[in-house]
């Protein structure tokens, strides 16, 4: 069964439990309004309660991932700045913020294709993903800087799990841009290829064959105990792990192992994680 949503400025198709986003504003390279910021929060609140959702693959229409913030839109209106940085409490993502870490609190693991301009904004959206794949040829930066800004669209939870600090303040007080390959050796992508919606593709269907409720918790796992406390960590892991031995998930996923030429059992929607 195929669902399609439009959004004003990106669209979602989810077919086989695949949910595929794509920003649609090629027309401005994909660059960031007020209700891009809107459409995408709206976006990830649904694929985060959608429990046929095994994975997600993010891209951009035309040529290029998002150039980032369209400076102009945005302050062409008194509103769009107080809309992008309220926040009734501190510790919480604003809009801005929410379009990067929203993608965090989606249960099924998130891929983001880069390819052409992925710029400031755009960066830290894709950030928010659990893998990204770039094409070599495309253009990261870290550009905030080259408008007297800092980084604030919650990048910087993802940016020290896969950068040293010291390279994360170089991109980021330089602004330079840097392509496919050298975000590579960085660590700022997963992957390098030249087919990189093939190769996201290919990572979802993998994914898909693994009981969902063991991909939901891994990556909520991985999420909150990455830098918490050692005892934190272990004490997710063994209730996670209860979880998932008394879901009917993995009984299906024991059974497919053990018989492949069985097509006939497929695992239920996961749980929520």
């Amino acid at each position: 069964m195929t669902k399609i949503k439009i959004e004003e400025r990106v669209n979602l198709i989810i077919k086989a439990g695949i949910a595929y986003v794509s920003l649609n504003r090629p027309e401005k390279c994909n660059a960031l309004d007020i209700d891009m910021f809107v459409a995408i929060k709206k976006i990830i609140k649904s694929l985060k309660v959608d429990r046929s959702i095994r994975a997600v693959i993010v891209t951009g229409n035309g040529e290029d991932f998002c150039s980032g913030l369209d400076i102009k839109s945005v302050m062409s209106s008194a509103n769009a700045p107080l809309l992008l940085l309220f926040k009734w409490f501190p510790w919480r993502a604003n809009l801005a913020q929410f379009v990067s870490t929203g993608w965090r609190e989606v249960p099924a693991p998130v891929i983001m294709v880069i390819k052409g301009r992925c710029w400031g904004g755009g960066l830290q959206i894709a950030l928010g993903g659990d893998f990204r794949i770039a094409s070599a040829d495309a253009s990261i930066s870290i550009m905030e800087s080259k408008w007297g800004l800092i980084p604030d669209m919650g990048g910087t939870l993802a940016l020290k799990e896969l950068v040293n600090v010291d390279k994360a303040k170089e991109l980021a007080m330089t602004g330079e841009m840097i392509d496919g390959r050298q975000a590579l050796k960085y660590g700022l992508v997963t992957h390098v290829d030249d087919a990189p919606l093939e190769r996201a593709l290919a990572l979802a269907h993998n994914i898909c064959k693994q009981s969902p409720d063991a991909i939901a918790a891994t990556k909520k796992l991985y999420n909150k105990s990455w830098w918490s406390k050692p005892g934190f960590a272990l004490l997710r892991e063994s209730y996670y792990q209860i979880k998932i031995l008394l879901g009917k998930n993995r009984a299906i996923k024991t059974y497919n192992q053990t018989n492949p030429d069985d097509k006939s059992r497929d695992f239920i929607d996961r749980k929520h994680w």
